[in-house]
C-alpha cells in the first residue's frame, strides 16, 4: 500500500484537486482498514501444542488458585501480576521452590492470559525470567477440573518420561514418522478438532528399545496399572 496522500504522478495529472484529495482520503481509509483486519495487529496467534510438549518446554508447572491481581504500568498496555496460592509444583524445583506471583501481558492481543479470581484451581505453565514466572495464551493454562485424568497423570509423572521424544503434528495426509523418537500426532485430522483424543488421553513415552510410542496410562517400562487418584 502507498502512504496516505501519496499517489502516482500519472494519477495526479488525470484528476482535479478535489478528486485528488478524495482519492488520497480513500486510500488512507483502505490502509487503516487493512491494518485493523490483519491478524497480527489485533490477535494473538499460537501454534497448536500437545500438553506434553507444553510441559517439557516450560520452566514451571504448578497447580494454583488465583487470589488477586494488580495491573503494573510498564509497557504500552501494562503487565498483569496475579497473586497465586500454590497447591502443588510439578516442575521447576530447580528454579524456585514456591510461586507467589504470575506475570502476563495485560492485553489479550499480546497473548496475555486472564485468570478468574478466587474461583478455580488452574494448571499454570510458564517460563522464568529474572526470578519471575511469565505465562501467556500460548502456554498451557487450564482450569484443573477441565483436564482429563490422563492429562493429570501426565503432568504428575508421565510427561517427563517423554521429554526426549518428539511429537510430530500431522495436519494433512499422508504423514509419517521419520525417526524412532517420534510420535505422530493426528488430532488435527479429526472432525473433533483440537484438543483431540491424543491430546487428552495419551503421552508419548520412550520405551526400553529407545523408540517412542503413544501410551495411555503408565509407561510399560514400569509394568504398573494406572492409579485413578487425583495427582
Amino acid at each position: 500500500l502507498l502512504p496516505c496522500a501519496v499517489l502516482p504522478e500519472s494519477h495526479m495529472r488525470r484528476v482535479g484537486g478535489g478528486m485528488r484529495r478524495l482519492c488520497a482520503a480513500l486510500l488512507c481509509l483502505c490502509a487503516l482498514g487493512a491494518l485493523r483486519s490483519s491478524p497480527s495487529a489485533d490477535a494473538c496467534s499460537c501454534l497448536l501444542t500437545h500438553p506434553q510438549d507444553a510441559y517439557c518446554s516450560s520452566d514451571i508447572v504448578i497447580r494454583a488458585k488465583v487470589v488477586g491481581k494488580k495491573l503494573l504500568k510498564d509497557g504500552p498496555f501494562g503487565t498483569m501480576r496475579y497473586t497465586v496460592k500454590q497447591m502443588k509444583m510439578y516442575k521447576g524445583f530447580n528454579k524456585m521452590l514456591h510461586v507467589q506471583h504470575i506475570y502476563t501481558d495485560a492485553s489479550e492481543s499480546l497473548c496475555g492470559v486472564k485468570f478468574e479470581i478466587n474461583k478455580y484451581q488452574y494448571l499454570i505453565t510458564g517460563r522464568v525470567y529474572e526470578g519471575k514466572v511469565y505465562t501467556g495464551l500460548c502456554n498451557f493454562n487450564e482450569r484443573w477440573e477441565r483436564l482429563s485424568l490422563s492429562q493429570k497423570k501426565g503432568i504428575n509423572h508421565h510427561y517427563q518420561l517423554g521429554c526426549n521424544c518428539r511429537i510430530k503434528a500431522c495436519h494433512y495426509l499422508p504423514c509419517f514418522v521419520t525417526s524412532k523418537n517420534e510420535c505422530l500426532w493426528t488430532d488435527m485430522l479429526s472432525h473433533f478438532g483440537y484438543p483431540g483424543y491424543q491430546s487428552r488421553h495419551y503421552s508419548c513415552i520412550q520405551q526400553k528399545e529407545g523408540y517412542c510410542s503413544w501410551y495411555r496410562g503408565v509407561s510399560s517400562r514400569h509394568k504398573t496399572t494406572t492409579n485413578t487418584t487425583d495427582p
